[in-house]
């Protein structure tokens, strides 16, 4: 069971932690040390934990309850979500290893370009979430507490 608030710290963890990765980011020296790294992957993590929790929570309620309506909604959220993570595990494999937690910034700029793009693209799905996904699923379950 995963209730809004859950949903909601998460993203709010989510972005704060973005918010002061992209500070730390715009020195470059800051770029190399452990401390970034290890803030990176947490994000990493923590996008990676929050989309999963929406594929297997979410969109399974609204196509087995919802009208045609909410299914085209869900199935436009889980489109999108498809699309998000084919663009952030393109965007790790250029500037980080997974194998051994380690950013690789050979183009600091670059780098700074497009991790903005990156973060930018993960929060705007997070807004849409919390003002189109969530209440349609408010709607479907008549629960204003826990979403699955």
């Amino acid at each position: 069971m995963i209730t809004y608030d859950e949903l909601h710290d998460e993203i709010h963890e989510i972005t704060e932690i973005s918010n002061v990765f992209l500070y730390l980011i715009e020195n470059r020296k800051m770029c190399d040390s452990q401390i970034t790294c290890d803030l990176f992957f947490k994000y990493v993590d923590k996008v990676k934990n929050h989309l999963k929790t929406q594929d297997t929570a979410i969109y399974s309620l609204i196509l087995q309850e919802g009208d045609s309506k909410a299914k085209d909604t869900a199935d436009n959220f889980l489109s999108g979500s498809i699309e998000i993570k084919k663009i952030f595990e393109s965007y790790l494999k250029s500037c980080s290893k997974r194998n051994h937690p380690k950013l690789l910034i050979l183009d600091h700029q670059r780098f700074v370009t497009e991790t903005k793009e990156i973060f930018k693209l993960v929060l705007d799905r997070f807004q849409h979430e919390i003002e189109q996904l969530y209440p349609l699923i408010q709607s479907i379950s008549g629960d204003m507490r826990k979403v699955a």
